[in-house]
């Protein structure tokens, strides 16, 4: 009998499609994982914004992720939008009940129309709760600048910045560059490695011109997630997943749907004309 690589999303509805738990599942789906998914809240979203949000109570957020990892079990997890203080604590407690340890966690905090996916209050619990948990933590340069208590991280402070979000407790930080301005939109991963300390890696790439970027940081984040189920070290999962979502991207660029951000190409390599 064969066995999946399993990968679990939790994570929030969007029910334009492009982001958040659809946007995971699609990822996982085009890399050769079996996808679950943990629902922490429900959207009314769009490629122009998010008309609503209507939060999923912890202990049913608990109870999802139970009757998930009780019998299909992860072998690596995905971490989105959570919403709320009561909602991270019952994660967390979850992820350390089940043992859970290679972890992808995506700090949700804006979505790209501009509307508030994270609660002010709920920051801290998201430092305390889950940054110690994180195998890896991607944030975007705003999501950095907030969980430092910084007004702003720039270009030129990416590296330093991303090692200071390691000693926030996560085992490593692809800090993203998306924000920047330039021909280049490049990442930053920082990982401890035992003795030879904090390694560090830049993954530079050209910036593709295009407003159909919804949904871009989910896709990254579940895209590391699929490579870690399936068994490939840290540094080599986010050097194909940054593939993926380039190639995502890129091909995405030549469609139009909806008036807003519109969504990457998920599929881009099974979709041939």
């Amino acid at each position: 009998m064969k066995s999946y690589a399993r990968a679990l999303s939790i994570a929030g509805s969007d029910s334009g499609g492009g982001a958040g738990i659809q946007a995971d599942l699609k990822t996982f789906a085009a890399l050769g994982c079996y996808g679950m998914s943990v629902i922490t809240a429900l959207t009314a979203q769009n490629t122009v914004g998010v008309l609503g949000i209507h939060e999923v109570p912890p202990e049913f957020v608990a109870c999802q992720m139970d009757a998930v990892l009780g019998d299909i079990g992860a072998d690596a997890v995905k971490i989105g939008m959570l919403g709320s203080a009561g909602v991270i604590r019952a994660v967390a407690d979850r992820l350390r009940a089940h043992a859970l340890t290679r972890i992808v966690l995506d700090p949700v905090m804006v979505a790209k129309s501009g509307d508030r996916l994270l609660e002010a209050e709920a920051v801290d619990a998201l430092r305390s709760e889950l940054l110690p948990l994180a195998e890896l933590l991607t944030p975007n340069l705003p999501e950095a600048a907030v969980l430092l208590g910084m007004p702003s991280v720039g270009a030129r402070e990416m590296a330093e910045s991303a090692e200071r979000l390691l000693g926030l407790g996560p085992r490593s930080v692809l800090l993203k560059g998306g924000h920047t301005r330039g021909d280049e939109s490049n990442d930053v991963l920082v990982w401890r490695a035992g003795e030879a300390g904090v390694q560090t890696r830049w993954f530079r790439q050209e910036r593709i011109e295009t407003a159909n970027t919804h949904g871009t940081g989910c896709t990254l984040s579940s895209a590391i997630a699929a490579y870690r189920a399936r068994g490939v070290d840290l540094p080599d999962s986010v050097e194909a997943a940054k593939h993926y979502i380039s190639g995502a991207i890129r091909a995405g660029a030549a469609y139009t749907l909806g008036a807003g951000h519109g969504p990457v190409h998920h599929f881009f390599e099974a979709w041939k004309p």
